[in-house]
């Protein structure tokens, strides 16, 4: 495979809606989501939280990354020692903090172009192993989304996605399956973070950058999926929604929300208000200001889900959710 393969990085923070709008773009021909693909390593080790891939299986035995984790391994090295290293890159060089750096600098010592190397040959034995020509990233950690130009061998379109902070705070509230809880100060303290990073990514490149809301995609799902395979340069003809349904199938996902493993046919619910209910007026308070000011940039009120879309499938340029 000598042409440059097409990486869509989702990017944002977590409980964003990533995973099913992710799923929802690998039924498009040609594309895979590979969901939260920084985790590999540290899952596959034991060092995380979820070891299962959305086929079920384990990593470690699953039929395409078992064949991706010992990449990169040196002759005679163990995984365990090889992942440990992956994870130190990732530690020292990619969390969301190094995003400004990266931004600024690049791949800019040994450390980080030696990740960036290792990303490429990843990204691109997954497509040789699958046929995929566009892979979809749901990573969401900026630091690894700001390196991706810096990957040889990918062409890297982004997608800024957002959610209603207290929806956000919502989800957080109880653990499900092998996802800890989280206090509503603590997930908006992420949000705004993750978000302004996430937004440093697409002010850097704009014509490869899409925002958008998950409340959004909810009212519009089709006309959203065909606004972000249009972004890619994908034929909308391939769009998988048939008005607010999708036919799901099995997927090569790591980690990620847990209803990754749904199959069948599956309905894009059109609210996302659950938060009224759950939220105390403090815990609203105090997300509220938190997010202050992106809450309003990005178009949400203190009384309600946010403003109606001002463009064609709910979908907003970069430039508009940054620079407004």
């Amino acid at each position: 495979m000598n042409e440059s393969l097409t990486v869509l990085s989702v990017t944002g923070w977590c409980r964003n809606g990533s995973t099913i709008i992710g799923n929802v773009l690998g039924e498009v021909p040609g594309f895979l989501h590979v969901g939260e693909l920084h985790f590999l390593w540290k899952n596959a080790t034991g060092r995380g939280v979820n070891d299962r891939c959305g086929c079920g299986g384990r990593l470690t035995d699953c039929p395409l990354w078992s064949e991706i984790l010992p990449i990169g391994m040196p002759a005679g090295g163990s995984l365990e020692a090889h992942a440990a290293e992956v994870i130190r890159r990732q530690r020292t060089r990619v969390r969301t903090r190094h995003t400004w750096r990266l931004l600024r600098r690049g791949a800019y010592d040994e450390p980080t172009r030696t990740h960036a190397a290792l990303m490429s040959r990843v990204y691109r034995a997954v497509a040789e192993r699958t046929g995929a020509r566009v892979i979809v990233d749901s990573t969401k950690i900026p630091g690894e989304a700001a390196l991706l130009p810096h990957v040889p061998g990918i062409t890297t379109y982004y997608l800024h996605l957002v959610r209603d902070p207290r929806a956000v705070a919502h989800s957080w509230r109880e653990p499900k399956d092998y996802v800890y809880a989280m206090s509503a100060a603590r997930s908006t303290a992420y949000w705004h973070g993750f978000n302004l990073a996430s937004a440093a990514i697409t002010r850097r490149h704009p014509q490869r950058s899409m925002f958008l809301r998950y409340e959004e995609f909810i009212a519009d799902p089709a006309g959203t999926v065909d606004a972000l395979l249009r972004l890619v340069g994908a034929d909308p003809a391939g769009n998988p929604v048939r008005g607010r349904t999708v036919e799901l199938h099995g997927n090569h996902t790591v980690t990620g929300n847990p209803d990754r493993f749904r199959t069948g046919p599956t309905t894009v619910r059109d609210a996302d208000d659950a938060w009224r209910r759950t939220l105390t007026r403090g815990q609203r308070l105090a997300v509220t200001a938190l997010a202050w000011p992106l809450f309003t940039r990005y178009g949400y009120q203190a009384g309600g889900t946010g403003r109606r879309p001002r463009h064609a499938g709910g979908v907003s340029s970069a430039a508009d959710a940054t620079e407004r």
